[in-house]
């Protein structure tokens, strides 16, 4: 990610939350990846919705500034991986690593605020780093996030929104995705559970986990994990380097090699995919074991296996634009870096045109990052976060827990209602 300086010089702010001003708050995200910590800043604020010139409705306004992104140090990501499933772990290991990565996650947002946000920030919210996402067949039963929002909170002086998922899934819901409230307020005509006129539009994520949110036929909300992308993708490249390698970059490897149909087929074959929405997964299923178990006897050279795991994804993308009858798919994430998905993703996905979000003024890299600056924003605010018709959730719920800055906690007076679009402003 490319930082962005902004011009304004650096003001401190940090006993109060802003009245008549925008917001400037600190988006966080270690992906499913683990290979990096990013923050995103945003100007928010709430303003009448340009859509409905009454202005009986709020929109949400929200400007990126920039963005910055430190690596994972490799004894820090080294003993992340080695405590993620199926490895055994101790609770000491735990400890340790959500210390660390507490502190990780604060010297990023305290950069962020410096070089980003001239100095002036109002919040920071983190999503922490996954290591467990407790699934159960068709039910979420528990989510684990480490990096201790404490830390962030000391080394910045704000106060800190973390914890997003655990009340979506304490209200029967999936904890995931979240993104689909981004979605839905800027690409699909609302969060309303219909909004016929949307029927036809997509919009995928493709993390380490491949997310979708749509509207369907009828323009019912539709969102859920796909499987895997970059999940599967980085675990065939470590295997077949001997660790050497950590991704297949620019999908190199696999524009190399041929797709083992035999391979595909049995990777095809996972049970998830037949379970209907709202549906979540991670990498306690879709792992470098996982893999091995399903390779054949004699194994494969190394650029068959990624061209077959990335092929897997793009199959995967391509079967649900044609069960959702989509028109169009935007695309965010680190998936969109990999020519190679891309290009097999838009053949099978055919005639779905698919495109970058960046189209519609949404940096694709910056997406997750910025979507749980809006989280915290919201939060912040009282107004849910989470989507019922994507998560399963018996109703919306305001998500995270908020940890103090240096000075008192003082929450601005709730919204009455939640905004029905957000709006994209460039810098």
């Amino acid at each position: 990610m490319d930082t962005v300086h902004p011009t304004e010089p650096a003001r401190a702010d940090r006993t109060a939350f802003p009245a008549a001003r925008p917001w400037r708050v600190v988006g966080l995200l270690s992906g499913t990846s683990h290979d990096a910590v990013d923050a995103a800043v945003a100007e928010l604020a709430f303003a009448p919705d340009p859509d409905e010139p009454d202005g009986a409705a709020e929109a949400v306004v929200l400007r990126p500034l920039g963005t910055v992104s430190d690596p994972l140090p490799d004894p820090l990501r080294a003993e992340l991986a080695g405590a993620l499933p199926p490895a055994a772990t101790t609770l000491e290991r735990v400890c340790r690593l959500d210390t660390e990565l507490g502190r990780l996650f604060g010297r990023v947002a305290a950069r962020a605020v410096a070089e980003v946000a001239g100095g002036r920030a109002d919040l920071v919210a983190s999503h922490g780093q996954t290591v467990f996402h407790w699934v159960e067949g068709p039910r979420a039963l528990g989510t684990l996030q480490l990096g201790g929002a404490a830390w962030i909170a000391e080394a910045t002086g704000l106060p800190v929104v973390s914890d997003f998922r655990t009340r979506d899934i304490a209200r029967g819901g999936q904890g995931a995705p979240l993104v689909p409230l981004l979605d839905a307020l800027l690409l699909l005509g609302g969060p309303a559970e219909r909004v016929p006129a949307a029927a036809g539009r997509g919009v995928l994520n493709l993390g380490g986990i491949a997310n979708i949110t749509a509207r369907d036929a009828e323009g019912g909300l539709v969102a859920y994990d796909l499987g895997p992308a970059n999940a599967l993708i980085d675990a065939a490249a470590v295997e077949t380097s001997g660790g050497a390698l950590r991704m297949d970059r620019d999908g190199a490897a696999a524009a190399r090699g041929r797709v083992d149909r035999a391979l595909l087929a049995r990777l095809l074959a996972e049970p998830y995919y037949r379970l209907p929405p709202p549906k979540s997964t991670g990498k306690e299923l879709f792992h470098a074991g996982y893999l091995r178990e399903r390779l054949p006897a004699g194994g494969l050279p190394a650029d068959d296996l990624l061209a077959t795991v990335t092929e897997l994804t793009a199959e995967l993308v391509a079967a649900a634009c044609r069960a959702l009858r989509l028109t169009e798919l935007l695309v965010s994430g680190g998936g969109v870096r990999n020519p190679t998905l891309l290009r097999r993703t838009r053949a099978l996905a055919a005639p779905t045109g698919v495109r970058p979000t960046d189209a519609l003024g949404l940096p694709s890299d910056a997406k997750e990052a910025l979507l749980f600056a809006l989280l915290g924003f919201l939060t912040a605010h009282g107004l849910p976060g989470s989507l019922p018709a994507a998560t399963g959730a018996r109703a919306a719920a305001v998500l995270g827990s908020l940890t103090p800055g240096a000075g008192p906690l003082r929450l601005p007076p709730p919204r009455a209602a939640a905004p029905l679009r957000l709006v994209v402003r460039a810098l």
